[in-house]
């Protein structure tokens, strides 16, 4: 198999696992507050940036499926994208230096907690305006999904990032689909 069918291949499992992941946990995947627990894929692109493409994918399908409707599919999606950029950039200058400094790690995580709290917060006030207007709304939805983000980002994808950065034959599988 050559190294773009490989890449494509493994793009269309993160876009499936996420997908799935999501769905399957639907309950705690949708709404103010928040647990995706397939936001832990978004490490990859730390390591491997062309997992942007499968995450993106991957959220599309979930907000597509999902119950907050075309606002979600848009913003939803594009603060996946945006996240998954973001997490690549990191990476790539984690490469230049050290992948394994916590800084870098850190940064890396905090990515998806920043656009989705930003995005997914402002399409959340948008969608159910509490009584008191869309700044306070934006400031509690805001503040709920960042802080699901967060919980699923430093408890699961941080450990997780860890973990791969030891494991060698996990690295040099990432390392040869870049």
């Amino acid at each position: 198999m050559n190294i773009r069918t490989k890449k494509l291949v493994y793009e269309a499992v993160i876009a499936a696992l996420y997908a799935a992941l999501t769905l399957a946990l639907a309950p705690i995947s949708y709404g103010g507050v928040q647990f995706r627990v397939s936001e832990v894929l978004c490490i990859l692109p730390f390591f491997f940036p062309g997992s942007v493409w499968g995450l993106t994918v991957g959220c599309l399908l979930a907000n597509l499926l999902g119950p907050n409707g075309p606002l979600d599919v848009v913003v939803g999606t594009a603060a996946s994208l945006l996240a998954a950029l973001g997490t690549a950039a990191v990476g790539k200058a984690a490469r230049k230096s050290d992948p394994a400094r916590w800084g870098m790690n850190l940064l890396a995580c905090l990515m998806p907690v920043l656009f989705n709290g930003l995005l997914v917060g402002a399409e959340l006030a948008y969608l159910f305006p509490l009584d008191a207007g869309f700044r306070t709304s934006f400031l509690v939805f805001g503040l709920q999904v960042a802080g699901g983000e967060a919980v699923v980002m430093y408890v699961l994808g941080l450990p997780a990032m860890r973990y791969l950065l030891k494991n060698e034959k996990l690295r040099g599988t990432l390392a040869g689909l870049q």
